[in-house]
């Protein structure tokens, strides 16, 4: 699972004065980067023993791994002086518009390696589907989503990560027990060259994080051993075997487009209104590649999915859509994987096509979460992210005010929003 994957480059052309005076600004900024609390970094490396111990880490891995480490003030996520509290920098699941983010020329060319890759590990991922009954273009997907077929590099120090974001990350006690985990691995025999990662920590050619891989790494080539990092087969049943573990359907797929019914809108996207696929043809939705839906398609629960909002494709998505946000947590994600095993598999592009919307802001997004909250709307985040329920809450405001239902978050409806509770 992976949280982050994206480098970000910064340009400025400066005046010789003004350079000084960035120069000293900068000089200001790393002076007080260091998180404001009482706790120093060495002192909370020294209170992480008792937990390491506890695991079974052993008194010379911990310091062998924890000895030299710094924080890393660099990485997304911290909780920092005079960093925004809303920050979703290095997720371009958040940070891009679905079209972006599913570009037809890169699925096709992820499509077009995803077929090749498949001819040469088809033994071993049919062997894998046999065991774990995961669908094998889905994993194929999740490799090529994740690798680009082996082409991209993690860049960064997993140990040094994983304590900068157990320290003064936003969600210290998720990365403490991850940093756990990960030393665990060392103590297990894992190289300390091997522990590359996101900036998140997570590691190995499908990107797990620590305690991911200690509960589902998994034997794929045979050879006795488990290597997530060299072994391609390795990589690919440990994938198969976490998302078994977390509730994959065997012989169901992932999701369908779909056009609307009679009387429906995105309003009724998201998992509380899930229901038989059967109900969403009672309401009158259809494939949108005009195919009818079988006995047991019909059968399967499916929710309606809006990626975005009325601007795009909508999609039935099933439970092992849900399985596949559960390695990440991210709508586009899992329909990115979803939609490439597609294509792998000899499928084409989206039926309905994307319209030319933008992205909001995030601070757009998480000011209009916090006004749809304030005036009665549930909202179970307020993090500036556009997930399901985002898109929802704002189709039923829409359509209590006699707006234009689009569900999509925008400085209009924000507007009105603020307007609506002045009032």
């Amino acid at each position: 699972m992976i949280y982050g994957r994206r480098r970000r480059a910064l340009r400025a052309v400066f005046h010789p004065i003004r350079a000084m005076q960035a120069l000293f600004v900068a000089a200001s900024f790393l002076a007080a980067a260091a998180p404001a609390r009482a706790e120093s970094f060495d002192a909370f490396v020294a209170g992480l023993w008792p937990d390491a111990s506890k695991a079974g880490v052993s008194r010379a891995t911990f310091d062998k791994a924890m000895g030299g480490i710094k924080p890393n003030y660099k990485l997304p996520d911290l909780a920092l002086p005079g960093k925004p509290k809303v920050d979703n920098t290095g997720q371009a699941e958040f940070t891009k518009t679905a079209a972006d983010y599913i570009s037809k020329p890169y699925m096709e060319k992820l499509s077009a390696q995803g077929r090749t890759f498949f001819a040469q590990y088809k033994v071993a991922l049919k062997a894998i589907e046999k065991k774990t009954g995961v669908d094998p273009y889905i994993l194929v997907a999740i490799w090529g989503r994740e690798t680009a077929y082996g082409s991209h590099d993690l860049p960064h120090d997993a140990i040094e990560v994983l304590a900068t974001l157990a320290y003064t990350g936003r969600r210290k006690e998720m990365f403490r027990n991850e940093l756990i985990a990960a030393l665990r691995m060392l103590d297990m025999g894992v190289a300390r060259t091997d522990m590359k990662s996101s900036w998140a920590g997570a590691v190995g050619l499908t990107q797990f994080m620590p305690t991911e891989y200690l509960k589902y790494a998994d034997d794929g080539d045979g050879d006795g051993k488990t290597d997530i990092w060299r072994s391609i087969p390795d990589a690919l049943a440990s994938a198969a075997r976490q998302l078994e573990g977390k509730g994959w359907k065997r012989g169901q797929g992932w999701g369908y487009e779909v056009v609307y019914g009679r009387s429906a809108d995105c309003s009724l996207e998201g998992p509380p209104d899930e229901r038989p696929i059967a109900k969403w043809i009672d309401l009158g939705f259809k494939r949108s590649d005009g195919k009818p839906f079988t006995k047991a398609q019909a059968a399967e629960v499916a929710y309606l999915m809006s990626p975005a909002g009325t601007y795009g494709p909508q999609f039935l998505a099933s439970e092992n859509f849900k399985v596949i946000r559960l390695y990440n947590t991210s709508d586009l994600y899992a329909l990115f994987v979803g939609h490439l095993s597609d294509r792998i598999r000899g499928g084409g592009d989206f039926a309905t096509p994307w319209a030319d919307f933008a992205q909001p802001r995030t601070r757009t997004v998480h000011d209009l979460q916090e006004r749809l909250k304030a005036l009665g709307y549930p909202m179970d985040k307020i993090d500036g992210k556009i997930g399901s329920n985002t898109r929802k809450q704002i189709g039923l405001y829409q359509k209590a005010n006699g707006l234009k239902i689009d569900c999509w978050p925008s400085e209009a409806v924000l507007n009105h929003a603020n307007a609506k509770a002045e009032r």
